[in-house]
């Protein structure tokens, strides 16, 4: 793996905000919205949390799962990749990278168990076989830095590093991956921003230390209010609205 993030295959593989809000044109022959598609990828993030919660995965494993299916989806069609098998495929193959081998047997016994609905059931060959369409889909890149490597130095400089920031912090880097910052920004920006919107609830004075940073700080406001702006705006993402959005892909009857 690579050791230096401006090095690997993740910083060569950032993309632009409208590239990743791009619609493929399969999807939107379905009247696949780019609100429908927004819906789709946060449901199947939190999927992927669920399923992992249930086995019992470390967070990194999901955050490098809800990646893989952030990045194919930027490249494929939803219509091509069911996001049902798409997302536990995915945290199967980061399961794999971040050393954490999960068997597949195992995960499709917890699908089965996680959801009743039959649409979301699988086999081990359909985990095996869409593995390998990911793996394709990603041009076999597997390479994911997060930020929560840079999360604990930047708090620790900033002397911010006690228990309620640390967790306060550490839980919106999570949210973050209910989002697409991951696909647009370094990880070390995602993290700032993380610590900027923490400091600020929990009335901790970071001026300084943020204005000795040699970091464009507009950009980790911009991103700060991209994450407040999901916050206010995530009511939308109910079970029934996912439903509607899915429906239109006609997956899998």
């Amino acid at each position: 793996m690579a050791a230096n993030f401006w090095a690997s295959s993740h910083y060569k593989n950032l993309l632009d905000q409208e590239d990743v809000d791009m619609v493929n044109p399969l999807d939107k022959e379905k009247g696949v919205t780019l609100e429908d598609f927004k819906l789709i990828k946060f449901h199947m993030a939190n999927y992927i949390l669920k399923l992992a919660q249930q086995i019992k995965i470390r967070q990194r494993v999901v955050a490098t799962a809800v990646t893989y299916m952030r990045r194919v989806y930027t490249r494929k069609s939803m219509v091509e990749y069911d996001p049902r098998l798409v997302a536990p495929t995915c945290l199967y193959l980061a399961s794999k990278s971040e050393e954490s081998t999960l068997q597949a047997r195992l995960l499709v016994f917890y699908i089965k168990k996680t959801y009743a609905d039959d649409k979301y059931r699988c086999e081990i060959k359909d985990i095996l076989e869409m593995e390998m369409k990911i793996l394709e889909a990603l041009n076999f890149y597997l390479v994911v830095f997060h930020p929560y490597r840079s999360l604990s130095q930047l708090l620790q400089d900033a002397g911010l590093n006690d228990l309620n920031m640390t967790q306060v912090t550490w839980g919106i880097v999570n949210d973050t991956y209910k989002m697409d910052l991951i696909l647009v920004h370094p990880p070390h920006l995602i993290a700032l921003a993380c610590i900027y919107i923490a400091s600020v609830l929990r009335e901790k004075d970071a001026t300084i230390w943020f204005e000795e940073l040699h970091v464009d700080m507009n950009v980790v406001k911009n991103i700060s209010m991209e994450i407040l702006d999901f916050y206010e705006n995530n009511r939308m993402f109910t079970e029934d609205r996912v439903n509607v959005a899915l429906q239109k892909l006609a997956l899998r009857p």
